[in-house]
């Protein structure tokens, strides 16, 4: 057996021993990033210096990242889906590429001093070209490379054909242009047999493999439509699932049996009077309700903490919330019961990710505030529910006619608008001797899904963060703001987020009550005064200690690298005062863009300033 701090901390040692630094894990949250919600795997923080930029800590680096993939929520109950999950990952910035690559990937999986997994269980598969891109062969180059550690020629599967829509062994770009490559994946038998039959493989078996590990390879660079060059810098991008390496190393059937999930299934168990192996549907339950506070409580428990709402992060916040709570109904759970729940998490990971100590009380806060706000929901869902039914019986008494069948429509409405599972609705009509059109239903919520899917498509777009002019003056815009706040409302206005696009800027920050008509106009007059003064903009890198020493404000301190890079709006060897009299307005850690001087900016405009949630208000505003 193995735990996960240990398979964490194996994994860092390894890496380590192979002259990479460890660096921390970034927040959840991207830093200015307008094109994702959240981190979603190792590389996201990495961008800047996967295109190029100097890294601080080098060219090799390792980390375990806290990642959300909001795509799998749907997919969360079955034995490996999870949307809160820690990727272990390893990367080279033009240092190493695929030889060592592979080999050490290899090398810790198999190795007695590291995993020491049973080769016999391992398949791999690897980029098999796309016949619509002739520029883009098959990675035989990789495949080799396997063969070299001893994988027999069974247990490396060609995938063709995944350059546009499966992705299949190949990355990106995230957007239509970019830096993109194929990628080589490590999968781990888990049929009933002790071995694979010589026939399976991921590529024609999927159900029984269970992907563990990937390298990408990032060597190309796409133009255009079906036009690819090689890039100068050529990287590397591993990605480990901590959660999945530990199920399949201890034997575990599915990730919720592992030690930062068992006992959260434990609690559940506990508050519900029920068993996990009862039947599928309270396993699946359990699954969800567990993944989902965990989520959550990670989500609000980021030093960037979001609040559930209706919007962007605070979306999924409030759709993972009131998912646990419909299951752990189904569960016959009718008190309030998250917190608890949370508490586990929070206990779980506290030494590893000390931000969920010290947001405790805004986790818990909040967690219960939107329980018990959805438990009313709910309750009005029943009221919708019988008013559906008297509505049957009246048009029976009117026409004679009656009606057996609940529709798909009026089922996915209640689904969607007051939170019922088809399988409350499904209940009720029995008691009621009436049917639901599930086809319907399913149809409604497929629709509804590719709505949704397109909707995120567009948010997603880029996938990297927009450096484009606009954006770039928003973002100098953004420090502006924040150093202004600190000096009208004082130390405690901090940042809590922020969301840019080219029309305009959103910022979020710690403040108990609504700003008054007079702080909104000096806000205003005070960035502005710091345009027209035409500032330079500048960077320097410098430790930690330095940074603090000069007074540069950082929000995050467990996310920074030994050396980090610090932009300052005005004279780099001058106190920042938010003044805009003196010769340094703003000073703050940051990875960039910005403009070189602010006197390009334009004029700034504040349009709305409102709250986002308890002790948490937002500005939003234009620059003309």
């Amino acid at each position: 057996m193995i735990t996960s701090a240990e398979l964490r901390q194996k994994y860092l040692n390894f890496f380590e021993s192979k002259g990479h630094t460890i660096v921390p894990s970034a927040s959840l949250i991207p830093d200015n990033d307008p094109t994702v919600l959240f981190t979603t795997a190792g590389m996201h923080p990495l961008v800047p210096f996967l295109l190029g930029q100097k890294h601080p800590s080098g060219t090799r680096l390792a980390n375990a990242q806290k990642c959300i993939r909001t795509q799998d929520i749907d997919e969360v109950g079955d034995n490996r889906h999870e949307t809160f999950f820690e990727m272990l990952g390893n990367w080279s910035l033009g240092d190493y590429f695929k030889t060592e690559a592979i080999q050490w990937s290899w090398e810790f999986l198999t190795s007695k001093q590291w995993l020491g997994l049973d080769p016999r269980k391992l398949a791999v598969t690897v980029f098999g070209g796309d016949s619509r891109v002739p520029a883009l062969p098959k990675d035989s180059e990789a495949a080799q490379i396997w063969r070299e550690q001893g994988v027999a020629e069974h247990k490396i599967t060609y995938l063709e054909g995944g350059v546009f829509e499966s992705k299949k062994n190949w990355w990106g770009p995230a957007g239509q242009t970019g830096p993109c490559g194929p990628d080589t994946e490590m999968f781990y038998w888990m049929g009933e047999t002790e071995f694979p039959p010589e026939e399976s493989n991921p590529g024609n078996d999927e159900d029984n493999w269970l992907e563990i590990w990937n390298d990408v390879f990032m060597q190309y660079n796409k133009i255009g439509d079906g036009q690819y060059q090689p890039l100068a810098q050529k990287n590397v991008d591993t990605g480990m699932g901590l959660e999945r390496t530990m199920m399949v190393f201890n034997g575990f059937a599915d990730v919720f049996q592992i030690d930062t999930f068992w006992p959260l299934i434990q609690k559940i168990q506990n508050i519900s009077g029920r068993e996990y192996i009862e039947n599928k549907d309270v396993t699946r339950s359990m699954r969800i309700v567990a993944d989902h506070v965990r989520t959550a409580t990670m989500i609000m428990g980021d030093d960037r903490g979001v609040s559930p709402s209706n919007a962007d992060q605070g979306y999924i916040v409030r759709r993972l919330i009131r998912r646990a709570v419909r299951h752990g109904r189904l569960l016959g759970i009718k008190e309030n019961f998250c917190s608890q729940i949370a508490e586990g998490v929070i206990e779980i990971f506290k030494d590893i990710y000390p931000e969920l100590v010290r947001n405790h009380e805004f986790i818990i806060t909040e967690l219960a505030h939107e329980e018990r706000n959805f438990r009313n929901t709910i309750e009005q869902g029943l009221k919708e529910f019988e008013k559906l039914v008297n509505g049957f019986r009246l048009a029976f008494e009117k026409t004679g006619q009656q009606i057996k069948e609940i529709s798909g429509k009026h089922a996915f409405k209640l689904y969607d608008t007051y939170g019922f599972p088809l399988e409350m609705t499904q209940e009720l009509a029995l008691e009621n001797g009436l049917a639901v059109d599930v086809n319907g239903f399913d149809l409604a919520f497929k629709t509804h899904q590719e709505t949704s899917r397109a909707g995120a498509e567009q948010k997603f777009v880029g996938g990297l963060a927009d450096h484009s002019e606009m954006s770039t003056k928003y973002h100098t815009a953004t420090h502006l703001l924040h150093a202004t706040l600190l000096k009208i409302l004082g130390p405690h206005a901090t940042q809590k987020g922020s969301n840019i696009t080219q029309e305009r800027m959103r910022f979020d920050f710690a403040y108990p009550q609504k700003l008054t008509p007079e702080q909104i106009t000096l806000a205003e007059e005070l960035v502005n005064a710091a345009i027209t003064r035409d500032y330079p903009v500048t960077w320097q890198e410098m430790s930690f200690e330095e940074a603090r020493t000069k007074g540069a404000i950082g929000l995050f301190e467990d996310k920074y690298q030994a050396r980090i890079k610090v932009y300052t709006v005005g004279d780099p060897e001058a106190p920042a005062t938010a003044d805009p009299a003196t010769t340094t307005y703003s000073r703050e850690v940051c990875g960039g863009p910005h403009v070189e001087h602010t006197g390009t900016m334009g004029k700034f405009k504040i349009i709305k300033e409102e709250a986002v949630s308890a002790g948490v208000r937002r500005i939003k505003a234009i620059l003309e």
